[in-house]
């Protein structure tokens, strides 16, 4: 543990050291936020249960969802990538640090990272837009599903970058595959009940758009539905293991 939380302070500090990717890594959320309810203005948004929200208040917890998915998937899958190609990771493994350590702490640093952005995204819609904030039990389950959310997508991450070749290849693949979910589970387009069925069914397998619900339900204090928290555990489990045997510590030929 004393090497983990040592490797997790190392982290920090490089990520910081970098302000332009700190700055643009905090600045994305919210400028989408306020993006979004600009141009769609304050409204009301019907979801796909039927409930009716303000605009604003539908894209405080999407923002919010989609800055937890940019902390632990999208920055801990690219950084990685670049520190194996770069040489970073093999000279890791030849230390006496345990590889364990090493990849739990870059876990735990993006899950850092994610929490605060959720954090400053909430705090950011309560101000400006006068968007509810969870509290007492709800909170609770806001919390559970930003704990669950965060280690699912940071396993997905590090699974990822077995299957990418190079550094170069890195950025295409990481956003390929995340982007098309992110607008098919509603973090950036309202899924409404009338979308296509394949939509819905697309949200229904991956785990973005159980994500944003449970984010959502509890954000919202409606009745937690706790299939979306098994459905992210379950893709936990098949990122881990799917990591533990294509995750590579040496640069590709």
């Amino acid at each position: 543990m004393s090497a983990v939380l040592r490797q997790v302070r190392y982290t920090n500090k490089a990520f910081w050291r970098n302000p332009a990717s700190a700055f643009f890594t905090f600045v994305f959320p919210l400028l989408f936020l306020i993006i979004f309810t600009t141009l769609l203005g304050n409204s009301e948004s019907t979801l796909e249960n039927g409930v009716t929200i303000k605009t604003s208040t539908y894209y405080v917890f999407g923002m919010a969802a989609f800055g937890l998915i940019s902390a632990c998937y999208t920055n801990i899958a690219i950084s990685v990538l670049f520190a194996r190609e770069e040489g970073v990771l093999k000279r890791v493994r030849g230390t006496p640090l345990p590889a364990a350590a090493y990849l739990t702490a870059r876990v735990l640093h993006a899950a850092l990272v994610g929490f605060l952005l959720v954090a400053i995204t909430v705090a950011f819609g309560a101000l400006v837009y006068d968007a509810s904030v969870p509290g007492g039990k709800d909170l609770a389950l806001f919390v559970l599903t930003l704990l669950v959310g965060a280690a699912c997508f940071a396993a997905i991450g590090l699974a990822v970058t077995g299957i990418v070749p190079n550094a170069d290849a890195g950025p295409p693949i990481v956003n390929a595959i995340i982007l098309p979910l992110l607008f098919l589970s509603g973090v950036f387009i309202n899924i409404g009940p009338d979308a296509p069925a394949w939509v819905l069914w697309v949200g229904r397998i991956f785990p973005v758009k159980h994500l944003v619900d449970a984010m959502r339900l509890s954000y919202l204090g409606l009745p937690f539905d706790w299939g979306d928290i098994a459905v992210l555990a379950l893709w936990t489990v098949i990122a881990v293991v799917v990591a533990t045997r294509t995750f590579r510590w040496e640069p590709g030929r």
